[in-house]
């Protein structure tokens, strides 16, 4: 095994990655990387020489002479030299890396405190996806698992040898969808949307994180992506549409008590404990607590109003284009009858499609 391939087994290298990008990027970093070696010994090498030829006690009277026109020709013109065939084949590869053309799939990536919205452009296909460590390893109250901090409730899922474009943006803060295999790290950024793409080689489970300190859980914000054979893929997308599908019937019926908090304790472990706490107690004053909050239990329609659009200069954000009917308005009956609230009202996602569509 040669030296670059034992320092990138070992993790003091970057990654090969598993697409035709991260391969060539690597490729480029080596190679400039063994230059800048050869740069550092001759440098190095030439002062250590002069300091030892020329030292006091060889040569007390110092040498009298001015410039060398030859010399300063050579040790311009070199560098020169040296920094074109360095920048030729790196605005290559950059010029690659931001040619999304032709694209066979289209995927917004929307980065939120502290989660990542998947959106599939022109297949009715979206989620969020929240990462899955259980709190009580992050409390130091169990082992950690092996994919600490890494590991979500729902992957990103793409196909392989499809080139996939995303379309990046945010919500609230500045983040940043990094996933050192495919060689893409990205800024999401609110009000802007940029551009970048990948073509995996490899099927497999690839994981990354948010690279931006967006905030006081940015170390909450894994990425996870599941790359399927092309067959595999189709499959799951069209699995995915029947979903969506059958979640959009769920609107028009009557939900009973027992569903919607069955569902909403879901939806509430996924997206709301992290800042409220697993028992509603929350963290006051940030973020106020849910069990026992009079104002919660006494006005509906202000509980309503603020999971669905948010509060502007606080930290609870918008949930309008995060959940669905279904998830609002069972995320919205849990915590009105959770930890003793006990209200006995059910709120029904046929009221919240109705409250989203003023």
């Amino acid at each position: 095994m040669g030296l670059s391939a034992q320092a990138q087994a070992s993790g003091w290298n970057m990654p090969v990655g598993v697409t035709d990008i991260s391969a060539e990027i690597y490729s480029l970093h080596m190679t400039i990387f063994w230059i800048c070696v050869v740069i550092g010994l001759v440098v190095f090498g030439v002062m250590f020489y002069s300091l030892f030829r020329y030292r006091r006690s060889r040569h007390p009277q110092a040498a009298n002479f001015h410039e060398h026109t030859t010399v300063e020709v050579i040790w311009t013109t070199l560098p020169l030299l040296i920094l074109v065939g360095m920048a030729v084949p790196a605005t290559a590869t950059l010029k690659k890396m931001y040619d999304t053309s032709d694209a066979e799939l289209d995927v917004m990536v929307t980065g939120q405190q502290w989660r990542w919205r998947y959106e599939y452009l022109g297949e009715e296909v979206a989620f969020t996806s929240n990462m899955s460590t259980p709190r009580a390893q992050i409390r130091g109250e169990e082992p950690f698992g092996e994919h600490y901090l890494l590991e979500v409730d729902r992957p990103l899922v793409l196909p392989i040898n499809r080139k996939v474009r995303f379309l990046f943006t945010a919500d609230d803060v500045i983040h940043s969808w990094w996933v050192p295999d495919f060689a893409v790290k990205q800024d999401t950024i609110p009000g802007f949307v940029n551009e970048n793409w990948v073509r995996i080689n490899e099927p497999g489970i690839y994981r990354g994180q948010c690279a931006e300190l967006c905030g006081m859980d940015h170390g909450f914000m894994p990425i996870v992506v599941h790359a399927l054979e092309e067959d595999e893929f189709d499959a799951w997308l069209a699995e995915r549409r029947d979903e969506v599908a059958e979640e959009a019937l769920g609107v028009d019926r009557d939900w009973a008590l027992e569903e919607l908090m069955a569902r909403g304790e879901e939806v509430y472990g996924a997206i709301c404990a992290s800042c409220h706490q697993v028992e509603g107690q929350g963290m006051p004053p940030t973020f106020p607590a849910l069990a026992g909050n009079e104002r919660l239990i006494d006005d509906l329609a202000w509980h309503s109003d603020t999971v669905i659009n948010g509060v502007s200069g606080t930290a609870m954000p918008a949930f309008r284009s995060t959940l669905n009917p279904v998830e609002l308005a069972a995320v919205l009956t849990y915590t009105r009858n959770a930890w003793g609230n006990d209200t006995g009202d059910t709120v029904q996602p046929a009221q919240i499609a109705e409250q989203l569509a003023r």
